[in-house]
């Protein structure tokens, strides 16, 4: 396909996905509530929810657009793996910028998958992010669109998440899980300057695209490493923050125990864990939309992260100073005007 068309085609689905958030979904809303009000029923639960909204013809094609926009978005016609596949050798040369032997990035080429992350192609994305050498970059283009009313801006929600955990102290040695493409792992290495980063991840692809980005902005604190969040190979007690974003709805719940145990295994004592996740609801309307776009969008953890008691999880590993709150991507954040992710801020201590 040629870049015009390929452009076009993308800024289509990306206008019928801001109408699909926008309009559609409180159009949805307001036909949910007039039926409860017509009812007189004030539904607590996400299957009482369901008793209502599935019956609203509305939901139905607001289930479709979500799944089909979607698929477009990633395999359609003018879809990110067709393109950067038909440009496989011109992109990987453009990132392909790190020396061999280079600090930056850790590889391990004897990487096993581990069953759970191989057996679902998360987000719709045609094989993961870690199966093809341009899956890097179709993760990184794709999360362009990932939350649509922030457009251009998408990137700014993680350095406000930045400035968030800057808030609780300034780490001197960060470890940032699941780090992907560097979305939240590049902005905690420029705000926090002085610290040692590392992001560890299990897909290559993205890891070379992180490690890419980090040169291109000069950074020389940060580094990047080919391993599981569960077994990083940090030294214990070596580091004094632990981070991740958008990563604990992407596991199964007994993979978020071993997450828990090895961040609590590398912090240092007093040290802090930030986790930037889907786990707040503001109402049962908002947590039955999230159950479904989880299968909708091939993400079978959401519901599962979403029933976890995270608190009770992370006491009985001995962390204190618990604050889970809704964080807001962006100023104008509003679940009644436009559907939104239920962003959350997860942050814990590690006894001193």
């Amino acid at each position: 396909m040629n870049e015009r068309s390929f452009n076009a085609g993308q800024r289509f689905l990306l206008a019928a996905k801001q109408y699909w958030t926008t309009k559609m979904y409180t159009q949805l809303r307001r036909e949910y509530e007039d039926k409860c009000k017509q009812l007189g029923v004030e539904p607590k639960t996400v299957s009482e929810v369901a008793e209502i909204t599935e019956n609203l013809t509305l939901y139905h094609f607001f289930a479709w657009f979500e799944r089909h926009l979607q698929i477009g978005k990633y395999a359609g016609r003018y879809g990110l793996v067709p393109y950067y596949a038909e440009r496989r050798q011109e992109v990987l040369k453009e990132i392909d910028t790190v020396p061999e032997g280079d600090p930056i990035l850790e590889l391990n080429p004897d990487m096993k998958m581990p069953l759970y992350y191989e057996a679902t192609d998360i987000h719709q994305h045609p094989g993961g992010v870690w199966s093809d050498d341009t899956a890097g970059l179709v993760y990184q283009h794709g999360a362009r669109t990932t939350t649509p009313l922030l457009g251009a801006a998408h990137e700014d929600l993680h350095y406000r998440f930045a400035e968030e955990i800057a808030a609780g102290g300034t780490p001197t040695a960060v470890l940032d899980m699941a780090c992907g493409f560097g979305k939240t792992t590049l902005p905690l290495a420029i705000r926090f300057p002085e610290a040692q980063v590392v992001g560890v991840d299990l897909a290559a692809p993205c890891l070379r695209v992180a490690a890419h980005n980090a040169r291109a902005k000069g950074l020389k604190n940060v580094r990047f490493k080919q391993a599981d969040a569960i077994e990083t190979g940090l030294e214990s007690g070596s580091v004094d923050l632990v981070t991740s974003s958008m990563f604990l709805h992407e596991v199964p719940p007994r993979y978020i125990e071993k997450v828990l145990d090895e961040a609590a295994r590398v912090l240092k004592p007093g040290g802090r864990m930030v986790h930037l996740d889907f786990y707040y609801f503001p109402d049962a309307f908002a947590r039955f939309l999230h159950y479904g776009h989880g299968r909708r969008n091939n993400e079978p953890y959401m519901q599962p992260l979403a029933e976890l008691d995270l608190p009770e999880m992370m006491r009985e590993r001995g962390f204190t100073d618990i604050e889970i709150r809704p964080f807001k991507e962006s100023p104008d954040a509003d679940s009644k005007t436009a559907w939104r992710f239920p962003w959350t801020y997860i942050s814990a201590r590690k006894a001193a």
